[in-house]
């Protein structure tokens, strides 16, 4: 059975590596790549199609006329690839493969392994790991404060629930996938909360793994700009009130 990887890509012209995509994807024929073309204005469409054309059997491109964002990207290939008979694991990484394959693979191989896990995800953690992690002391911070505001939303022990690599077991598609996120990119943690309101504390956190990542590496060009970060702390105020005030979220 393969495993598919959705990249959601957004103006990525100049940060798509398309000879490592191609390269990937031409020697490991259990994974299936689904690029999803969240309305580019540039020319990521043609480099997407270039990479389906070098691979077409295991090259899925989808293309969204107007930009949703991010969650509504990957939400839209989830959707697609859950009704895919050949398809038993689902998961997400960055265009600009900041994680990258090979650190991919650890983590599907991880969720294989172990069939009491429902998701694998990385963890840019380096304390105690003998990784490359790189990233600007600004984002560093930032991400530190951050993280503890998550932690306070979600009650449970995550070191780092915003890196962009992911992978799940296809039955959980509907449950984490099912109804639209309520944030554009921060709908990491409404994964974690979905899950958390199936399974309870105890029992979600015997059902996913945190993997620290080999390697990780910022590229520059990041599409979340000065004023959306100064709104993060809004948004994830707007995401706990929505599934814990509120308790809007259904999980049936």
């Amino acid at each position: 059975m393969k495993t598919a990887i959705i990249i959601p890509c957004y103006n990525e012209a100049l940060r798509i590596d398309v000879s490592r995509y191609i390269d990937f994807i031409a020697t490991h024929p259990l994974y299936h790549l689904c690029l999803v073309n969240d309305g580019s204005e540039d020319t990521t469409l043609e480099i997407l199609n270039t990479i389906q054309n070098a691979c077409s059997k295991r090259v899925t491109v989808i293309h969204l006329e107007k930009n949703k964002g991010k969650a509504a990207a990957i939400r839209t290939a989830a959707k697609y690839l859950y009704h895919q008979d050949a398809i038993r694991y689902i998961g997400y990484m960055d265009a600009d493969l900041s994680t990258d394959f090979i650190d991919y693979k650890r983590l599907t191989q991880c969720l294989k392994q172990n069939d009491n896990l429902s998701l694998v995800f990385g963890s840019r953690k380096t304390n105690g790991f003998n990784n490359i992690i790189k990233r600007g002391n600004k984002r560093k911070f930032f991400s530190m404060v951050i993280k503890s505001i998550i932690n306070l939303i979600l009650g449970l022990e995550i070191s780092d629930t915003q890196c962009g690599a992911k992978v799940f077991k296809k039955e959980e598609i509907p449950l984490i996938y099912g109804k639209a996120f309520v944030s554009k990119w921060l709908f990491d943690v409404e994964i974690f909360l979905r899950l958390k309101k199936r399974y309870g504390k105890e029992i979600v956190m015997q059902k996913i793994k945190e993997e620290p990542l080999l390697k990780w590496i910022g590229v520059e060009g990041s599409k979340i700009t000065i004023s959306d970060s100064v709104q993060i702390p809004v948004r994830l105020l707007n995401i706990w009130v929505t599934y814990s005030v509120m308790n809007t979220f259904d999980i049936r």
